[in-house]
């Protein structure tokens, strides 16, 4: 995953991600195929492969991406944030309710890829990466109890009311999983 980190994209290669971005979280990995990738960026099919070589290629580039937009705006929260910061992580997902409108995208795209496609480990390394921030936060602010074994339960929180927002629409579940996981970290 870290080898998507400087990616550098033409002004076309650009217009290709968002449009396939867009289209894969709303419809569907696949459901969208190259051609209408191709006509809502407004490139050819060519443009398309030359700037990522396959629809894989790019299906993982789309989830690299959706990565390092979300840990970008989830270090921001993390800044100033009081303890136990653990919590940014629903405030993470609520403020950006319109990109889980449909659930995770990573759960999404795991329901639909192989275990062998380039994007399923992208998908695996982002879930892993949040266990590990989540039990170091959990760790560095004091919680009382085993860091890891909390970050699990808060982690398992946060999955379940992500996946069923995109099930029932509802924010809501974000807002009570939030409030369970702070009883969690500060019960002593």
């Amino acid at each position: 995953m870290d080898r998507h980190s400087d990616v550098r994209l033409t002004p076309g290669a650009r217009r290709i991600l968002d449009a396939a971005s867009t289209l894969f979280y709303r419809r569907g990995i696949n459901a969208v195929g190259v051609d209408l990738i191709a006509a809502e960026s407004g490139v050819t099919k060519r443009t398309l492969y030359d700037r990522f070589g396959s629809k894989d290629a790019l299906v993982a580039e789309y989830l690299a991406e959706r990565h390092r937009q979300w840990w970008a705006k989830w270090e921001q929260r993390l800044e100033n944030a009081p303890p136990p910061r653990a919590l940014t992580v629903f405030d993470s997902y609520q403020a950006d309710a319109p990109l889980t409108e449909r659930g995770c995208a990573f759960l999404n795209a795991a329901a639909e890829l192989p275990d062998t496609h380039p994007g399923y480990e992208i998908v695996r390394h982002h879930k892993q990466q949040i266990r590990e921030r989540l039990t170091r936060l959990i760790a560095e602010d004091g919680a009382a109890g085993d860091p890891a074994q909390l970050a699990e339960h808060v982690f398992l929180l946060l999955e379940g009311a992500v996946a069923h927002r995109g099930l029932d629409g509802s924010a809501e579940r974000l807002t009570r999983a939030r409030a369970l996981a702070e009883k969690l970290l500060t019960t002593r």
